[in-house]
């Protein structure tokens, strides 16, 4: 069994907001305290809308992760690199394809979903039809155990599951198996070998969840097993198959969510998003500038914090007593919109002063972020070089 690890990535959109950090960022800064992350700009997921316009990535990748770093992750605790810059990628997402039906790309609800969205781009390129598999490739090559996502994304991985265990229904027929498989058995001792047996049966004939977690346990505990031995006798739990590709759990994360200053989704595009490094002046005049509930055309005029796009940042910045107030305040016109605004400002001010510190030595030489990433990069590729010689080994491609 390969150790667990949680691996996500982002499209490299330049500087990033406040809805991106509530939204993802602050799951990752949880997750990297807690296990090891790989955490990857996307770029080569950026070409699949932005294939005609490739010369705004180099500077939206390096200010993402300025902004990254700047949030709060570590490069101490967690692996930071460039998708390109691991072409192990490239090479699984290809063997991945000649093995993937088409079908499984063209159902991802994403795929119909994007192309009615950006009716205004031609993405009739395999590229994007394809852009699943590259993302089952780029968690499949590190074994990732889990991927942080919203509940809209748990198709994606669903279908990283059944590429995963394609594969190795596959591929995973090593010559020898089954015989090789029972020798390894029988290192475990005659009482765990018996309860091994015992319930590889209640799983295989009965379905029964519960032993299958049994064996797993009692493997990962099973000192005397070489990792070979060990990772036969997990492939040999569910059928008669070596485990060449980990099939990821979906690690639902709870996102605040933080709307745009006009209510939609928080976007550059829109003009409606506060940065990660938005200089404190600004973040001033954009809250005071927000829309509040249009039946308060007066002061003395009562509102309905429900109708008003500044309460929904108080869902996220403000504690039950700011809230209580404001919903108080609101209804009977006791306080004005500049008042109720003036907590998120404060607390908007406070989260980011030391995003700000963070960020400005790397601000300061950008040779600083450079070195994280080429360590990173280092880090990540040899782990995919690992995956790979066991893919190419399992598919006929290790002779020289």
């Amino acid at each position: 069994m390969y150790p667990d690890r949680v691996v996500s990535g982002m499209r490299p959109t330049g500087s990033m907001h406040l809805g991106h950090y509530h939204g993802a960022l602050k799951n990752w800064i949880t997750m990297q305290a807690e296990q090891p992350c790989l955490f990857f700009v996307a770029d080569w997921h950026a070409l699949t809308t932005h294939y005609d316009d490739p010369s705004i990535i180099e500077k939206a990748t390096w200010d993402m992760l300025v902004d990254w770093l700047a949030a709060g992750i570590d490069p101490t605790q967690a692996t930071l690199f460039i998708q390109s810059r691991v072409p192990e990628h490239a090479e699984l997402h290809l063997l991945l394809s000649m093995a993937t039906p088409l079908g499984w790309l063209e159902r991802v609800p994403t795929y119909k979903d994007q192309i009615e969205n950006l009716a205004n781009r031609d993405l009739a390129t395999y590229g994007f039809l394809g852009y699943p598999l590259l993302q089952a490739a780029d968690v499949l090559i590190y074994r990732a155990s889990e991927v942080p996502v919203g509940e809209d994304q748990v198709p994606h991985i669903e279908m990283m599951r059944e590429i995963a265990r394609r594969f190795n229904h596959l591929y995973g027929k090593e010559p020898g198996f089954e015989q090789k498989a029972q020798e390894a058995v029988k290192k475990l001792g005659s009482k765990r070998a018996k309860l091994y047996n015992e319930l590889r049966t209640a799983y295989q004939q009965d379905g029964d969840d519960d032993a299958l977690d049994q064996a797993r346990a009692m493997l990962e505990e099973a000192g005397s097993l070489s990792m070979i031995d060990r990772e036969r006798l997990f492939g040999y739990l569910e059928g008669s198959r070596k485990l060449i590709l980990v099939e990821p759990e979906a690690k639902l994360t709870a996102a605040s969510r933080l709307p745009g200053l006009d209510g939609r989704k928080m976007s550059k595009s829109y003009g409606n998003a506060i940065a990660l490094r938005e200089p404190k002046e600004s973040v001033t005049t954009k809250i005071r500038k927000m829309p509040t509930d249009p039946a308060r055309v007066r002061r003395t005029d009562a509102g309905e914090p429900a109708r008003c796009p500044v309460w929904q940042f108080h869902q996220v910045y403000s504690d039950a007593p700011t809230q209580e107030w404001v919903q108080k305040g609101c209804r009977s016109a006791g306080i004005g919109c500049i008042e109720c605004k003036q907590p998120v400002i404060d607390a908007i001010v406070a989260e980011q002063e030391p995003m700000h510190e963070r960020a400005q030595p790397y601000l300061d030489d950008p040779s600083l972020v450079r070195a994280i990433v080429a360590d990173g990069n280092e880090t990540a590729r040899k782990l995919a070089q690992e995956t790979m010689r066991d893919v190419r080994e399992a598919m006929g491609l290790s002779y020289t």
